[in-house]
């Protein structure tokens, strides 16, 4: 678990105090002292660097889990997208359809009364020709 900043700058202070504090000693002893003294602070420099490289790949990993779930979840929300958008377009087509059979069903029950109206035109035209030839043979 990541420690809060302030904690980490807290100990980042307290270091650079010991590392200076060891400086100081460092100058006062013998080069033997001053060698095991380096060798120490080595040992404890790789130890800190593994903790660090560490630290490094487990939050590595967990970013690369929450990238991986975030990408998931971006393309499952685009395909949900997807989906809804090409369920309007056909709903807008079957509309559109519907809208269009209603219209031609319209202009054909007008053909239909036209032709009606014709055909009974037609017929009055024909019986008008009948009476007009019946009268006039009677005359």
């Amino acid at each position: 678990m990541v420690k809060p900043l302030s904690e980490q700058l807290a100990e980042m202070s307290a270091r650079a105090k010991k590392a200076e504090d060891n400086i100081a000693a460092a100058k006062k002893e013998t080069q033997d002292k001053v060698i095991a003294r380096r060798e120490q602070v080595r040992a404890s420099a790789a130890a800190a660097a593994d903790k660090v490289d560490q630290d490094i790949k487990s939050a590595g990993d967990a970013v690369a889990g929450q990238w991986t779930a975030l990408k998931s979840k971006v393309s499952s929300d685009i395909e949900r997208l997807k989906v809804n958008r090409a369920e309007r377009k056909h709903e807008r087509a079957v509309a559109r359809a519907e809208d269009r059979a209603d219209r031609m069903a319209t202009e054909a029950a007008i053909a239909i009364d036209y032709a009606m109206v014709s055909i009974d035109d037609a017929q009055l035209a024909v019986l008008d020709a009948v009476i007009a030839g019946l009268e006039a043979r009677a005359a």
